[in-house]
């Protein structure tokens, strides 16, 4: 599967999906999947030349697919979790744990390659998922910064109107947004 050339990417992806999808036989697919490839290659009249995978390595594809896709499900179902647990204000604490799992995952990948190791088109992959997951730490912490400064600015407004129509001192009103903000006086 990974020597089809780039022209065959629809076609695996095609596949792929209608695996995932789970309303046809992998036999079905598979036929399907090959008369795609032979379609292709008429196509391209003799100026693509590939060999289309055997039924033994398209099952060796689907397998992990599958096991992929039920890796992704497991980590779905623990972020769902983890986020119940969460409330909005701590949600760069849910970004930071995906983070570092995504930087964990990548550790294991680059553990599990051994001697073999990793074709630059994998270690491409790994370097743009760990700069996705250091900038969403990063955004993620611009958010927060953002959020706690519009809150700042809503009480400051909000106290300041309470405090004319009570009459309550500058003093006073001054010491509220330091009680709501946090601020030791």
């Amino acid at each position: 599967m990974e020597l089809l050339p780039a022209e065959a990417t629809p076609v695996i992806a095609w596949a792929s999906d209608a695996l995932r999808d789970r309303d046809r036989t992998q036999l079905d697919i598979y036929q399907e999947f090959f008369a795609k490839l032979e379609a292709l290659k008429r196509d391209h009249r003799g100026e693509l030349e590939f060999i289309i995978p055997s039924f033994s390595a398209f099952n060796r594809h689907s397998i992990k697919l599958a096991t992929l896709a039920r890796r992704l499900d497991e980590t779905r179902e623990i972020t769902g979790v983890l986020a119940e647990k969460f409330d909005a204000g701590a949600s760069d604490d849910l970004t930071v744990i995906a983070a570092e799992a995504i930087k964990t995952l990548v550790f294991e990948v680059l553990t599990d390659a051994g001697e073999s190791g990793i074709d630059p088109k994998g270690a491409m992959n790994l370097a743009n998922a760990l700069r996705a997951a250091a900038q969403a730490q990063g955004v993620s912490t611009v958010r927060r910064q953002k959020v706690e400064k519009e809150f700042g600015e809503k009480v400051e407004e909000a106290v300041t109107t309470v405090a004319k129509v009570k009459g309550l001192t500058e003093e006073t009103a001054e010491a509220i947004i330091d009680k709501i903000l946090g601020v030791r006086v």
